[in-house]
């Protein structure tokens, strides 16, 4: 029979440990949430080791610095989930929908990038993924881009969370290089006293039919979020509310389409033209009968 002190004891480290989980959890979510807002935003790539085959014919991509004004919009918002929106703002009146990021605690379900429009459904072990938060990157049109999951830090000062996952090219590569197929992403998202920072370090890989990956470069990217007064960005969150229900619309139609957990094939074009190019087309008002429509054409 056991004491009644050490039932106690056990009763109150157990006690201790839920608490502490609790605590952590809500330091992840005010993290997360904390990438919300108006931003500055400085992008900066640079490839910097090459390992091509020849390398007298080898061409680098060129060093990029770009800025922009961005507004990040928070979709959802509950204890397991959040949503965010990335919309850039050109002009006040050209504002063009951006990446969007979901959170995911304890996420079991991941689609992982192949090669080419592929993406591999995987089952991870809830223990694995104890604590953790899976970030699922989509594409403009929402369609999948790349996921991973890893365990927020706050240590000593710092505050990120860190993941390698594959993607496809990114859109600044699509146009200029086809030598390779596969970003192998290190994603570094670290909360700053002024905002945020999107560090990464890429491989380039070359990968075959089966599975073999070929080095052919590495890059760095630093993109740098600097907050600002909300009111700098209120042309994009006028244009998200004339478009909220439209890009809904979008997500729920991927929704079941994930919800399937199956692997994903997908068109790069249908009649010539981009997923995206026919969805921006749409209207604010279109039906979802009408984005679900679009969508299907392009699932393999």
């Amino acid at each position: 029979m056991i004491s009644k002190s050490l039932y106690f004891s056990a009763v109150m480290a157990l006690t201790c440990s839920l608490g502490f989980s609790q605590d952590k959890k809500q330091q992840d979510i005010k993290s997360i949430k904390s990438m919300c807002g108006c931003y500055e935003v400085k992008f900066n790539f640079t490839e910097t080791f090459k390992y091509p085959k020849d390398s007298l014919t080898y061409k680098s991509s060129p060093t990029k610095h770009e800025s922009a004004l961005e507004w990040v919009e928070l979709l959802e918002d509950s204890p397991n989930k959040i949503v965010m929106q990335h919309l850039l703002i050109v002009s006040d009146d050209m504002i063009i929908k951006h990446w969007r990021q979901d959170w995911l605690y304890e996420n079991t379900d991941l689609y992982s990038f192949d090669k080419g429009t592929s993406w591999k459904y995987k089952k991870l072990d809830k223990k694995v993924v104890k604590g953790q938060w899976t970030q699922k990157v989509y594409q403009v049109d929402d369609s999948p881009r790349y996921e991973g999951s890893s365990t927020w830090v706050h240590v000593d000062g710092q505050d990120y969370w860190s993941n390698v996952a594959d993607a496809p090219l990114p859109r600044r590569e699509q146009t200029i290089r086809n030598d390779y197929n596969v970003l192998k992403r290190r994603n570094i998202h670290e909360i700053t006293a002024s905002g945020w920072n999107h560090e990464q370090d890429n491989d380039k890989l070359v990968r075959d039919d089966s599975g073999k990956d070929v080095l052919l470069a590495q890059e760095k990217g630093l993109d740098v979020y600097t907050k600002v007064p909300d009111i700098k960005c209120l042309a994009a969150q006028k244009w998200w509310k004339e478009n909220n229900a439209l890009w809904k619309n979008v997500r729920d139609k991927w929704q079941t389409l994930f919800d399937r957990h199956q692997d994903l094939n997908l068109e790069a074009k249908v009649d010539r033209k981009a997923l995206y190019s026919l969805l921006f087309d749409l209207k604010p008002t279109a039906t979802k009968a009408e984005t679900d429509a679009i969508i299907n054409k392009f699932v393999k």
